[in-house]
């Protein structure tokens, strides 16, 4: 890492680290994923809110976006890391929405006449644990749900959501 007005973009071998004073297009695919602004810039508030993920995912809190944040923002740090793997940002966005539309009209509080599915793409108790979720997935934050989401959508496919597939 480097210190003063240096470049901010440190890496370590194929390690990405990403902190304050970073700026470019994974930056805007990290704040993407987080439910902010992005504007490619790795500010003030990417800081806070890349520290309320760490926070809310039992992760190093440290305000630094390295593979385990990425990983937990369903982000490959591989390559240019502006992507989950094999698609592009746009269109898991355009996927993701549809598959909320499709489960949840959208709505991140929703939950099924039967209570086992909640949230905004209806996950199930069991698969949002094992994305590494915590609490009840209808009662996190929507930008921590589409990070989820986007983490399931990347590992499975849209086969995850088969009524909406």
């Amino acid at each position: 890492m480097t210190a003063g007005g240096g470049a901010a973009l440190a890496t370590s071998g194929s390690t990405m680290l990403l902190h304050r004073g970073s700026h470019g297009s994974t930056i805007a695919a990290v704040q993407r994923a987080l439910g902010i602004t992005a504007d490619g810039v790795y500010g003030a508030a990417t800081r806070r809110a890349v520290m309320e993920f760490q926070r809310e995912h039992g992760l190093i809190v440290d305000g630094i976006v390295g593979p385990q944040t990425l990983g937990a923002l369903g982000l490959s740090s591989a390559g240019s890391g502006d992507a989950t793997p094999g698609t592009s940002t746009g269109d898991t966005s355009s996927e993701l929405q549809k598959i909320a539309q499709c489960e949840s009209s959208g709505n991140p509080g929703a939950i099924s006449p039967d209570g086992t599915y909640r949230g905004k793409y209806q996950f199930s108790r069991e698969t949002w644990r094992e994305l590494g979720g915590s609490g009840d997935p209808a009662s996190a934050p929507e930008s921590v749900q589409d990070a989820m989401a986007a983490k399931l959508l990347a590992s499975q496919g849209p086969s995850a959501w088969p009524n909406c597939a």
